[in-house]
């Protein structure tokens, strides 16, 4: 039986799910934060398109148990879709959430490192 995840309910619980998630090396938790057709920017430029791929950059990263810290930032809302962000030491994510059929919310688009420090 699919391990069953906590949905989104408001677009800023995808950042402090994935907090959550990838702080216990939940590779299925997080990824389950995407849209099946979702778009992950990586650390070398490359673009995971899809859950197949986020997974198997989640599964590099998660590894090695990385301490994930950040201040989820309030969601800008236009609808049914969103722009999230979370603040981290050295820089801050953006991520475009969209209104899931059933209420919740998943990540369409996400760019892990829009901004970083010196």
């Amino acid at each position: 039986m699919p391990e069953v995840h906590e949905r989104a309910a408001a677009p800023e619980d995808l950042g402090r799910l994935f907090l959550q998630r990838a702080r216990a090396g939940d590779v299925a938790g997080v990824v389950a934060l995407y849209e099946p057709g979702a778009v992950l920017a990586t650390a070398g430029g490359e673009l995971a398109v899809g859950t197949d791929a986020i997974c198997a950059v989640y599964q590099a990263l998660l590894a090695s148990r990385p301490q994930f810290t950040g201040e989820v930032q309030p969601a800008l809302r236009s609808g049914d879709v969103a722009l999230t962000s979370t603040r981290f030491r050295g820089g801050a994510t953006a991520e475009i959430a969209r209104r899931q059929p059933d209420g919740s919310w998943l990540w369409a688009a996400d760019q892990p490192r829009v901004v970083a420090g010196s």
